[in-house]
C-alpha cells in the first residue's frame, strides 16, 4: 500500500451514496479515509436513483410544504406496526433536511420538491442528473478532501483486536494485503446478486422467479464479514419488490409497452384470477407484495382497444418514471407490440377472443372468461364488489383485440442484514456495541418492518443511504475524538 492508505483512519467499503456520504463527512471532519471499491467504477446502483426523501427541507419550505418530521416518523413507524428501529428511524428523518442542503453545498441539484404517487406527502427530493450527479458530486469532493478513492480492491476481511476493530484485509492486483485503520463502515450493497442467499432468506430463486434489476455483483461480502466479526442480523429477508414488463433483453426499459403494464387495469394471476385492487400500482412496495404472493414469478396485465385508445386521448394515470409522468401517452404502443409480435416475443399476447388469449398464455380459458365476466360486470356497476378498487379505474375489457402482457416479480435490492443502532454502530447478539464498527444503506438493517413504506415517504431507499452515510461519518468522527 502507498504512504497515503498506511495512514488511514478509517476505511470504508463500497462506493455507492451511502459509502461516500460517510466518507467525506469523515473527511470533512479532519478524519483520514480510504474507500474500497471492488468493482472497476464508482456508485454502483446509486447511479440510477431520480429523488431521495427529506423533510422540513428548504425547498420544502419555499412551498409551504409543512408534512412535518414528527407526521413522517409516525408513519413510517405505523407502516411498519413498529416493528423498524424507532431511534434509527427517527435518526434519519431529523437528518434528511440538513442533508439535502449538505448534497447542494457538495454541488447537487435539486429541480423540485414534489410527490410521484397519489394522496401521499411531498417528500420527494427529484435530483438533475439522478443519482450519478450525485455520485460524481461526492466524489469530486471526496477527493478534494483527500479521501483515498481504490477501485478494483475488494476487502476481503475485517480484522480485530480483541473486541476492537483494527482494519481490514484486501485483495489489491491479486496479493492480499493487511491496512490498518481504527474504523471500517460497511457501505457494500446488500447482496441482490447472491443466489445461495436469496433462496435461503427469502425462498425465491434468483433469476428464476425475482429478477434483480440495476444490481451488479452484490454478494452480501460486507454483511458476510460485519457476521463473522460478531455482529447480530436484522432485516436479512427484506426486498425492495416490484413489477415490471415485459422483461425480454429485446424490450428498452420504459418502452411504451411498459406503460401498459403498469397502469391500474386488470391483473391476472398464472392461473388466471384477478389477485388486487390494481390501483396499488401507484405504489411500488405493495405492487411487489402482491405479485410475490405467486412464486412462478410473473403475472398478467390484461386490456383491450378501447383502454388503449383511453390513454392515447387522455393519457396514462401512473407516471412510469420522472420523465414519464401521468398524462403521457403511448404513442409508440401499436408500432412496438406489432415489432414484439413479428419477433415472437413470449411475453406478449394478442388475441381475438378471451379464449384464444387464454390459450396463449396458458390459463384454463373457462377461468380467465370468468374473471374477466366479473371484472365487466364491477366496471358495468361502477363499484368493484371484490377489491373496491376506485370506479375512476374501472374500465372494461370486451374486445376487440384482447392483450396480456406478461409482468416479472423484480427488485431493486436487499434491505437489510446487519443490525445497528441509531449511531449506525455495528451491534453484537446481546445488543452490545462493536467498537469501530459501522453500517449503512442497503447492508444495513432496522429502517423497515416487513416492506419498504413507500407511500408515505417516497425516496426513503436512497435517503437512508445517503443519511445513515452521514451519521456513521458523523459518528466515527466522535469515536475517533476529532
Amino acid at each position: 500500500m502507498n504512504n497515503k492508505s498506511a495512514g488511514t483512519e478509517v476505511v470504508v467499503i463500497g462506493s455507492g451514496a451511502s459509502g461516500l456520504a460517510a466518507a467525506l463527512t469523515a473527511a470533512e471532519g479532519g478524519a483520514r479515509v480510504t474507500v474500497f471499491e471492488k468493482e472497476r467504477s464508482l456508485g454502483g446502483t446509486s447511479n440510477f436513483f431520480e429523488g431521495t426523501f427529506a423533510v422540513e427541507s428548504d425547498m420544502q419550505r419555499e412551498k409551504y410544504i409543512t408534512y412535518s418530521r414528527d407526521e413522517a416518523f409516525k408513519n413510517i413507524m405505523e407502516y411498519s406496526h413498529w416493528l423498524a428501529n424507532p431511534r434509527l428511524v427517527r435518526a434519519i428523518v431529523n437528518e434528511s433536511a440538513a442533508t439535502i442542503a449538505w448534497l447542494q453545498n457538495t454541488g447537487v441539484v435539486f429541480s423540485d420538491a414534489t410527490i410521484n404517487m397519489p394522496d401521499s406527502p411531498r417528500t420527494y427530493h427529484v435530483v438533475k442528473g439522478k443519482g450519478e450527479a450525485v455520485i460524481k458530486a461526492l466524489t469530486t469532493r471526496a477527493k478534494e478532501k483527500e479521501v483515498d478513492i481504490r477501485l478494483s480492491t475488494p476487502v476481503k476481511r475485517i480484522i480485530k483486536q480483541g473486541a476492537t476493530i483494527a482494519g481490514v484485509v484486501v485483495e489489491e492486483n491479486g496479493e492480499e494485503r493487511q491496512v490498518s485503520a481504527r474504523a471500517v463502515i460497511i457501505a457494500s450493497g446488500g447482496y441482490a446478486n447472491n443466489k445461495e442467499w436469496i433462496k435461503k432468506y427469502t425462498g425465491f430463486d434468483l433469476g428464476v422467479n425475482l429478477v434483480p434489476i440495476g444490481n451488479v455483483d452484490k454478494m452480501g461480502d460486507g454483511i458476510r464479514m460485519a457476521w463473522e466479526a460478531g455482529a447480530a442480523d436484522e432485516g436479512k429477508s427484506l426486498l425492495e419488490l416490484y413489477r415490471v414488463g415485459p422483461m425480454e433483453p429485446d424490450f428498452a426499459m420504459g418502452s411504451q409497452i411498459e406503460y401498459t403494464v403498469v397502469q391500474p387495469n386488470l391483473w391476472v394471476s398464472p392461473r388466471g384470477e384477478r389477485f388486487c385492487d390494481e390501483s396499488v400500482a401507484f405504489y411500488d412496495s405493495l405492487v411487489g407484495n402482491a405479485a410475490a404472493k405467486f412464486k412462478e414469478g410473473f403475472t398478467y396485465s390484461l386490456f383491450n382497444d378501447s383502454i388503449v385508445q383511453r390513454m392515447l386521448e387522455r393519457g396514462i394515470d401512473k407516471g412510469v418514471v420522472v420523465g414519464v409522468p401521468p398524462a403521457s401517452k403511448p404513442t409508440d404502443f401499436y408500432r412496438e407490440i406489432k415489432a414484439a409480435l413479428e419477433r415472437g416475443s413470449k411475453e406478449v399476447f394478442v388475441a381475438d377472443s378471451v379464449e384464444e388469449l387464454a390459450t396463449k398464455i396458458s390459463v384454463n380459458p373457462t377461468v380467465l372468461k370468468a374473471t374477466i365476466d366479473e371484472y365487466n360486470q364491477s366496471c358495468e356497476k361502477r363499484h368493484d364488489e371484490l377489491f373496491a378498487k376506485d370506479s375512476k379505474y374501472l374500465w372494461p375489457i370486451k374486445g376487440p383485440k384482447y392483450y396480456a402482457i406478461k409482468a416479472r416479480t423484480v427488485f431493486l435490492g436487499t434491505m437489510g442484514g446487519i443490525k445497528i443502532n441509531e449511531k449506525t454502530e455495528v451491534v453484537d447478539k446481546k445488543e452490545a456495541v462493536i467498537p469501530g464498527l459501522y453500517a449503512a444503506g442497503y447492508d444495513a438493517g432496522g429502517m423497515y418492518g416487513d416492506s419498504y413504506p413507500i407511500k408515505t415517504s417516497s425516496g426513503l431507499a436512497s435517503a437512508f443511504a445517503l443519511n445513515s452515510g452521514r451519521l456513521a461519518g458523523k459518528n466515527v468522527l466522535k469515536y475517533l475524538g476529532k
